[in-house]
This record gives C-alpha cells, structure tokens and sequence, in this order.
C-alpha cells in the first residue's frame, strides 16, 4: 500500500505545531529550573586594619595585616564568577598617607572589581588624610573606583543596586557613628528610585549592632533602620566595626555583621544574591584565613571568642526573602 504524499500546507502545518510544542516545552524547563533568576556574587570583607610594620597587639594582629590581606586576596580569586568586592571599613589601621600608599597595591592583584565604605581609622580628625585625598589615591589605585564622595552608588547588574554609606564622624574623635541630614535624604531618593531593585546597602558602623556596645554604636541607628524598613523590596544591610559575625532578618531586610580580616576569627564572607521571581535568596559562604598559625595566635589574645565568631547560622547558611 503506498503512503500517501504530504502536502505543502500540511507540512507548513505540522511544523507550526512542531515549534510551538518545542517553545512550550523550554518554557517549561526555564519555569522550573529558574534559567530566568540573575544572581550576583560578592566578598565583604571588614576591618583590615593594615599596617606596613605594624605590631601584634591584644586585639588587633596589625602585625600580620599584609599576609592575612594578601591571602584574602589569593582565596577570592579563586572563586568563579566574582563580580566585585567590598571593605566594609577600616582599610587602614592608622589614617597616614604612607599606609593608604602601602595598602593599595595589594589589591592591585584581584581580579574583580573592588569598593569601599569608610570606616573610622581611614581618616584623620584634622589631619592631611581627608576624605578628598584619600579618595583621590584610591581612584588612582583603581581603575573601577570613579566616585568623588564617600557616599555613592552603582547598579552591578540589572535589577540590582548597591548603595555604599558613609557613616562615621569626622568632626570628633569617636568610634561612635552618625549618618547626616544630607545623606539621609539622598538614601531615600535612592532607595525610591530603587523599589523594584535588589537593595544591596555597605556601610562601617552598623544599623544592628551584634552586640551592644555604647561607645561604636550608630548614634541615630533608629532613624536609619525606619527609614529602610519603610521599603518592601529585598535589602542586605552588609556592617563591619564590631569584629563580630551576625545574620539578623526582620522581615525584608538582612543586617549581615561581619567578622573582622585581623582580629580573630580572621575570616571574611563571599556572599551569592539569586533574584528570582517570587523570592530572592542570601547564600552565606564563611572563610578564614589559611594563615592558621595567625589564626591561633589571634584566637589567644581574645576572650569570649564564640562572641565575635558567632553561631554557625551567623556564618554559613541561607536566607531567603520572599516578595
């Protein structure tokens, strides 16, 4: 029995079918493996505190701050697909020109791009290291680095945006902190242009404290908290200052405290933000250094050491935002 010839219009027919079944089926696969979620991956690492010939003292391994900063440096390029990196404060240990000079070509080796927040040893009270001078140095050190205030920010990727604070006193000598009048109207005109953006906020003295400590909190911490718990969409509020690991969710908004690079537990944070479509989820990746015998002798000049490594779900984990 012969088969009967396929007509022009039949296979014009059938083909039609033939690709709107095979756009179905991959729209079904992106549905539900989530192809369509954009992630973004970050380090934050806090408190450097380095020191070109410093001292190791009850406290602070200032002494070790260029190895402890340079394998920091090595681990992060290790990780794949690190889009960029940020200090969270207190690059410097002690705010001379010559510091800031010796620490910038340490990170001259990353290969992501790299930020900063101030944190309240980066600048002198009446001294030359100012704010314009130091942030000249750092845009000369730092091709991504274009900003001309302390406080800025930038998109990274689409539906992502990342505001970097500056929230230390520069008129008194305090390690207590204080966002002004100025910059927090221009942290609402940016957290409104914002409202449908994955909120990524980095700042020095933090918003929720890991613990109390009167004499480093943030004097008007309760303006600044209303403020961005006053937004829906998902915001990460990335801290330094205190040497302290903390994750604390309310609602919304993860205040993420993080452990300080030269104090133990030596350690810093790479951190990887998915965005998809009914939630958006924080994943924690906690790492020490690798310059171990630092580390011990770090962990012996402190007391209370679970205080400042936190618990295990203060360190590595996962959080999830929905919206």
């Amino acid at each position: 029995m012969k088969k009967k010839k396929e007509g022009v219009f039949t296979k014009i027919i059938n083909g039609m079918i033939t690709l709107c079944l095979t756009a179905g089926m991959l729209w079904g696969l992106q549905a539900c493996s989530g192809v369509n979620s954009q992630s973004l991956k970050f380090a934050q690492v806090s408190d450097v505190h380095f020191l070109e010939n410093g001292s190791n003292t009850t406290y602070k391994m200032t002494g070790e701050s260029p190895r402890l900063l340079d394998d920091a440096v090595k681990q992060i390029n290790e990780q794949a697909d690190i889009d960029f990196v940020m200090f969270t404060g207190d690059l410097i240990d002690k705010s001379f020109e010559k510091e800031l000079k010796a620490f910038l070509p340490h990170l001259q080796d990353l290969n992501a791009p790299w930020y900063f927040s101030f944190g309240n040893h980066d600048r002198c009270v009446g001294g030359y290291l100012t704010t314009p001078v130091y942030l000249d140095m750092v845009r000369n050190a730092n091709e991504n680095f274009k900003f001309k205030k302390a406080y800025y920010s930038f998109s990274p990727k689409k539906n992502y945006k990342v505001i970097v604070l500056d929230d230390i006193i520069t008129d008194e000598i305090t390690s207590n902190g204080n966002i002004d009048t100025e910059q927090m109207k221009w942290l609402k005109k940016e957290l409104d242009s914002s409202k449908n953006d994955v909120v990524l906020i980095y700042m020095h003295v933090p918003v929720v404290e890991p613990f109390a400590s009167p004499n480093h909190k943030l004097r008007n911490a309760y303006a600044v908290k209303t403020l961005i718990e006053s937004y829906k969409n998902p915001i990460g509020v990335f801290q330094g200052h205190y040497h302290a690991a903390k994750i604390t969710q309310h609602d919304n908004v993860l205040y993420v405290s993080s452990p300080a690079l030269v104090s133990y537990p030596n350690a810093f944070r790479i951190v990887t933000v998915t965005n998809s479509k009914d939630k958006v989820t924080f994943n924690f990746e906690w790492k020490e250094t690798r310059e171990t015998t630092i580390q011990k002798m770090a962990k012996m000049l402190v007391f209370g050491t679970s205080i400042y490594s936190g618990e295990q779900k203060d360190r590595s984990g996962v959080y999830e935002i929905k919206k």
